[in-house]
């Protein structure tokens, strides 16, 4: 009797088949990206070096970590700073930026990332930031008035009692004193010649 093993090798190679396919179905979302990004150096905020990273084929976000490094020199050549990580921009789905602080002045930055690969440069200015002049950080505050208590307020209307009568009035009432007593004593300067004039007319001439 004849034992057909036919069946046991199709079903082999269709097993195979359905795990090749598995394979080919997993690695296709992990190659859809590729291997190379897109870096592009926006710029500064207050001295951290800011970035933007897309995958380079089709512009997506970058959910995996970065092994990316930040250096910078200084225009003149004479000072650099890095390597610096590269740390996710809360917020963002593609920005990238910096811990560390650039001092202020004009930097050439270079960031380079080694996998997935990019690269990009640019030149970057952090201004000089001014500090606050003293005084100003805090409003003006207006005085507060104080009530004034009762015996402030009492000394001034005593003061104000106490003080003579102006100057008119005294000048008026003396003028008019005056002006008495001046027509009281021709008054009796009249009367005294009179009397003297009326006893002398009453006195006898004597004989001649």
């Amino acid at each position: 009797m004849r034992t057909r093993h036919s069946p046991p090798v199709r079903t082999g190679l269709g097993v195979l088949f359905l795990l090749l396919a598995q394979a080919l179905a997993l690695a296709t979302p992990a190659q859809a990206h590729g291997d190379t990004v897109k870096v592009v150096i926006t710029g500064q905020r207050e001295g951290h070096v800011t970035t933007d990273v897309t995958w380079e084929n089709d512009g997506d976000a970058i959910e995996e970590e970065l092994a990316a490094t930040v250096n910078a020199t200084s225009a003149d050549g004479t000072r650099s700073v890095g390597p610096w990580k590269l740390v996710r921009d809360s917020g963002t789905r593609t920005g990238w930026s910096t811990d560390e602080v650039l001092p202020a002045g004009t930097w050439k930055v270079h960031v380079h990332i080694g996998f997935p690969r990019g690269h990009a440069e640019r030149e970057v200015s952090v201004p000089v930031s001014d500090p606050a002049p003293p005084g100003t950080s805090a409003a003006p505050t207006a005085p507060v008035p104080v009530p004034a208590s009762p015996s402030a307020t009492a000394v001034p209307s005593a003061a104000a009692s106490a003080q003579p009568a102006p100057a008119g009035d005294g000048s008026t009432l003396s003028w008019t004193t005056a002006g008495l007593a001046m027509a009281a004593l021709a008054g009796a300067a009249c009367g005294l010649l009179l009397v003297r004039r009326a006893r002398a007319r009453r006195q006898p001439r004597g004989d001649g």
